[in-house]
């Protein structure tokens, strides 16, 4: 068995081989190739924090991701995540992956499919919502498949901006606030913790591309209620997202949309069964809960290659990398 750590995981994960898995791995889940049950969350003593267990198999994969999500800390990550591969014919434990930089890359990295699929393509300036870990996978994602010519970015936190700023090189400019990075963006990525609204309605210019990857339960919303039937919304799984994504139930609850408002899943649409942008002025969102094929498929990856490069004991399934 390989246990294989954070600072191995980013040694090892390929960003342009983790695009194209999870592209396959996305089609097949919406194509009903995967086994994934909605995950499972428990409340935690601390305000806000939850533990979720998702589990899948899919493409002779069998993997279970572990997460915590204690968003009030400070000094600690505030997510921390392990996935575990077992060998899908015999039952045995394979792998343990460190699971923090692999939901940061599987994240963003999804998060540049949709805007593969969904974005104009002449979206010229990438906006920022956040300056935390998720908004730095998506300035590595997201330029790798469009070349902008503006990036934005605003968080409530200023230090964390600055700094944010500061390590991308002069990529990244910090704006004066959430609204003018709204108003600015061709594709807007809304990467906070915040449970309640982030951007308003009518920031959102015609044609913008929307993610949003927060508000990752039922109570918590990152998104205004009136923003969701202006634009065509498209989900990673239709039947989580009814379940657990804030920003679509309480839309249903407030009588804005209905359940069919989802136009479809990705995984649908990079297929090429469920139709994506038709006009140059739509808005379309991508509501982004995450999914257990992606931490599966991703988690092998680096399996995958650190079974290539690690040395080990005839006879034994013992593996160091050092």
């Amino acid at each position: 068995m390989l246990v294989i750590s954070e600072r191995q995981v980013r040694n090892l994960l390929s960003p342009d081989d983790l695009l194209s898995a999870l592209e396959h791995a996305l089609i097949g889940f919406s194509c009903g190739q995967a086994v994934q049950p909605v995950r499972t969350t428990i409340d935690l003593p601390s305000p806000h924090s939850f533990a979720c267990f998702m589990p899948a198999f899919t493409a002779n994969l069998l993997g279970a991701k572990v997460v915590t999500v204690c968003p009030d800390n400070s000094d600690t990550p505030t997510h921390d995540a392990t996935v575990f591969l077992w060998d899908p014919l015999q039952g045995g434990l394979q792998a343990m992956v460190g699971g923090r930089y692999l939901t940061e890359a599987r994240t963003a990295a999804v998060s540049a499919l949709s805007m593969k699929a969904l974005a104009r393509d002449d979206s010229a300036t990438l906006g920022i919502l956040g300056s935390g870990v998720q908004a730095r996978g998506h300035l590595e994602f997201l330029p790798r498949l469009r070349a902008f010519q503006r990036i934005l970015a605003w968080s409530p936190n200023g230090d964390r901006l600055e700094r944010f700023v500061k390590e991308s090189g002069g990529k990244v400019e910090a704006a004066r606030s959430a609204e003018q990075v709204a108003r600015a963006a061709d594709v807007l990525v809304l990467a906070t913790s915040s449970p309640v609204p982030v951007v308003e309605a009518g920031w959102i210019r015609p044609g913008t591309h929307v993610i949003s990857i927060g508000a990752a339960r039922p109570d918590q919303t990152e998104m205004d209620p009136a923003l969701l039937p202006m634009a065509r919304l498209y989900v990673d799984s239709c039947a989580a997202a009814l379940v657990e994504s804030g920003d679509i139930l309480q839309a249903i609850r407030q009588g804005r949309i209905a359940p069919d408002h989802i136009r479809g899943e990705l995984g649908e649409v990079l297929g090429g069964s469920v139709l994506g942008r038709e006009t140059e002025r739509e808005i379309t969102i991508f509501k982004s809960l995450g999914l257990a094929v992606e931490d599966v498929t991703a988690a092998a990856l680096v399996y995958w290659r650190a079974r290539a490069l690690a040395p080990g004991r005839d006879g034994e399934r013992v593996y160091s990398l050092g």
